[in-house]
């Protein structure tokens, strides 16, 4: 193995890039014709992996680590849902780095299932979420 000689020399012109302001280019997903149509970067990758976070469950795809999607609340009553779907929710937002913080969420129960909404706090700026039909009984 050859190793490097010498020093490593820091010059004036270094610049150093925010890891923020780094691109986020990822495929653009269609979920409706189930394919990959092109590429989306910034606050469209951002909406797309919320998206995905949500609707991917947890622990049930071997391509992700145990730390990827949601806990679905199926079998629980609403009581407990209540306490426990918000911390569900931030506990699956918060593995992506660039989402600092969930605002405003709000939570409506209709029979079995519940709506969601609230404003994902990001790095490219802010995004409301609404999902409808998560199931919990």
């Amino acid at each position: 193995m050859v190793l490097p000689e010498g020093g490593i020399i820091v010059t004036e012109n270094l610049e150093v890039v925010d890891e923020a302001d780094l691109p986020t280019l990822t495929y653009k997903l269609d979920f409706i014709r189930g394919r990959c149509a092109g590429m989306v970067g910034g606050r469209r990758a951002i909406e797309q992996a919320i998206f995905k976070i949500l609707q991917t469950v947890r622990f049930a795809h071997l391509i992700y680590s145990d730390d990827y999607g949601f806990e679905n609340m199926m079998g629980y009553e609403e009581l407990f849902a209540r306490a426990e779907l918000p911390r569900r929710i931030e506990e699956s937002l918060f593995q992506d780095e660039r989402i600092t913080a969930i605002e405003n969420m709000n939570l409506e129960f209709n029979k079995d299932e519940v709506m969601v909404t609230f404003t994902a706090i990001t790095n490219y700026g802010d995004v409301e979420v609404l999902r409808e039909g998560i199931p919990f009984v």
